[in-house]
């Protein structure tokens, strides 16, 4: 009996290790086969007939942290610059004409409340040790997730749809309600914050990020910016001296700046507050878009963009991208997609995985990042009336 018994285990533990051979060799070789199959679609996009589709391909990759290697599988580093680079030249030198924008009731509102460092109208009590603000707002009014009712008398959100992306866009009447948040500290040894933290430490209703960041194969953690902030009118990461792409900041009396300048030249427009993403570009500057002139470029990717209009209402945009249903949009489609809002001054943020947007404490976008939300060295953020 005992031999049996034996005998029927050993049988079970052959069957038990036949089986797990051949469902090994079956996964192994869906793998072989999937990796196969994205190898081929790969290299038919970048060595097919399409100039298109090849160029598309190698933007996309070229602007994200982590899958660059794809297109350098298929192209050297001279091929790759060939189809990155944009044609006609950057204009985003030009100064921002200020007298373009006509803010109602500017100047009466200037009288009647103080101006805060930030671009702001209230003033917020603050934490000593941390230099975020300790109030809360009152309870934001109940709208539901993804709709383009108001949310309240000055703020409107927008369902905007394209051909290969579809996303969000805040328009806020009065621009004093949007601020840029800051980390208390820059540098290597120090951490971002999320869009919701950061949200919260402001006491703001809603916002986007922002600037872009150090982030080598996806691990940055948000507090090394790659270009300029500036903070209450002063240079709190890079230098008077450099010169920045793509540098976006509010003067005194609320109005968006934007184009390529050092930190000096911000301060000397009388940018109060202000970052930069240093792969821009600029979109539209004095009321021409840049795509007029010449063409922007860029892959099919999450965007995040900013603007303002003639009125002075601020334009806050997230589009979806890397999905089945939404690959993204080119900066050209971005550039165009503002343009048709009003925008007369607007510019490109940073995007991808960070491409983000939240608003009474729910995300109004798809992110891209599976990891819950990235760390980011600013944002802007929209505070209540």
């Amino acid at each position: 009996m005992k031999k049996n018994i034996g005998a029927q285990r050993r049988e079970r533990k052959r069957k038990i290790l036949r089986f797990a051979g051949h469902a090994g060799i079956v996964l192994l070789t869906l793998v072989v086969f999937v990796v196969a199959g994205l190898y081929s679609v790969m290299l038919v996009l970048a060595k097919g007939p399409s100039p298109t589709a090849r160029d598309l391909f190698v933007r996309s990759v070229m602007e994200t942290s982590a899958v660059k290697f794809l297109a350098r599988m298929y192209f050297s580093e001279e091929e790759i610059n060939d189809i990155v680079s944009v044609v006609g030249e950057d204009n985003g030198e030009d100064k921002t004409d200020t007298s373009l924008i006509e803010i109602p009731g500017q100047s009466d509102k200037d009288d009647a409340q103080e101006t805060l460092p930030f671009g702001g109208t209230v003033t917020p009590d603050t934490n000593d040790e941390t230099g975020t603000p300790d109030t809360q707002p009152d309870d934001p009014p109940e709208t539901e997730g993804g709709s383009s009712a108001p949310v309240d008398s000055g703020v409107e959100i927008v369902d905007v749809k394209g051909s290969t992306y579809y996303g969000k866009m805040i328009v806020v009447k009065d621009p004093s309600r949007v601020v840029i948040g800051t980390l208390p500290n820059y540098g290597a040894g120090y951490k971002g914050k999320s869009l919701r933290t950061f949200i919260k430490d402001y006491g703001a209703l809603g916002g986007i990020n922002a600037g872009g960041f150090v982030d080598d194969m996806g691990s940055g953690t948000g507090a090394v910016p790659d270009g300029i902030v500036i903070s209450g009118g002063k240079i709190v990461w890079g230098s008077a001296s450099t010169k920045y792409k793509c540098v976006v900041g509010f003067d005194k009396n609320h109005i968006l700046h934007v184009g390529n300048m050092t930190g000096s030249q911000a301060l000397e427009r009388g940018i109060v507050e202000g970052l930069s993403f240093s792969r821009g570009p600029v979109l539209i500057q004095n009321g021409v878009p840049e795509t007029t002139k010449r063409t922007l470029g860029g892959g099919l990717n999450p965007r995040t963009a900013i603007g303002q209009r003639q009125d002075g209402a601020i334009l806050l945009l997230v589009v979806n991208g890397r999905q089945a249903n939404a690959m993204g949009a080119t900066n050209d489609d971005i550039c165009n997609l503002l343009a048709s809002y009003g925008a007369v001054n607007a510019a490109n943020l940073d995007g991808g995985s960070s491409s983000l947007m939240v608003y009474n404490g729910e995300p109004l976008n798809q992110s891209a990042y599976i990891f819950g939300e990235r760390k980011l060295p600013n944002v802007f953020l929209v505070m209540p009336e």
